[in-house]
């Protein structure tokens, strides 16, 4: 009895409860086939910022929810500019893997805490709200634009000098920058190349 109950019940809201599941299937598809190409999602969020920034330069108002983006974008620069496990926290706290600080110290690679695509999906999510908002009169609170700007820009300053003297206390870059390459296979190229036959 209680089958043929469920059965009644979860008929009646199935469709609309699939049409939903399909579409979030479908979005999920789109988005996870655009993983692995960064430098096009990257030129697509550029334009939609572009697009965003034309916007409210064109109204000429809006300022208050491009202060509130601004800081937003930046807690996310943070979250990827910082890594997973916070070295300040190991060396005061408790056990696990430091990153290492001495040569002889073994390779551990930088894991961030907020992964590239993540930081990506985040990003844009957040500059299509805001120009999402920019249609609505109720968020166009009048406000001085440049003492906000000038803030904004003071606040990233201190918050990128603070971060950039924590890469530098414990020796991190969070970037990639190529392949690296070792002097071994270079000296013994060179030395097979002196040689005169």
């Amino acid at each position: 009895m209680e089958g043929v109950g469920a059965d009644s019940v979860g008929s009646g809201t199935a469709p609309a409860n699939q049409f939903w599941i399909d579409v979030s299937r479908r979005y999920q598809y789109y988005l996870d086939k655009t993983t692995p190409h960064a430098i096009y999602r990257w030129i697509g969020s550029a334009v939609i910022v572009l697009i965003y920034i034309l916007r409210v330069y064109y109204i000429q108002g809006f300022y208050i929810i491009s202060y509130g983006l601004g800081i937003y974008l930046l807690n996310l620069l943070i979250g990827f500019l910082s890594p997973l496990v916070d070295p300040e926290m190991e060396v005061s706290g408790g056990g696990g893997p430091l990153l290492p600080t001495k040569g002889s110290d073994e390779f551990k690679p930088f894991i961030r805490r907020l992964p590239e695509f993540k930081f990506w999906y985040s990003f844009t999510k957040a500059v299509c709200i805001a120009f999402v908002m920019t249609f609505f009169s109720m968020f166009d609170v009048p406000v001085f634009w440049p003492i906000l700007l000038c803030y904004w820009i003071v606040l990233f300053v201190l918050t990128m000098r603070r971060q950039i003297a924590h890469m530098i206390k414990y020796k991190y870059i969070p970037f990639n920058i190529g392949k690296q390459t070792y002097g071994g296979k270079k000296a013994s190229a060179s030395s097979s190349g002196t040689r005169g036959d």
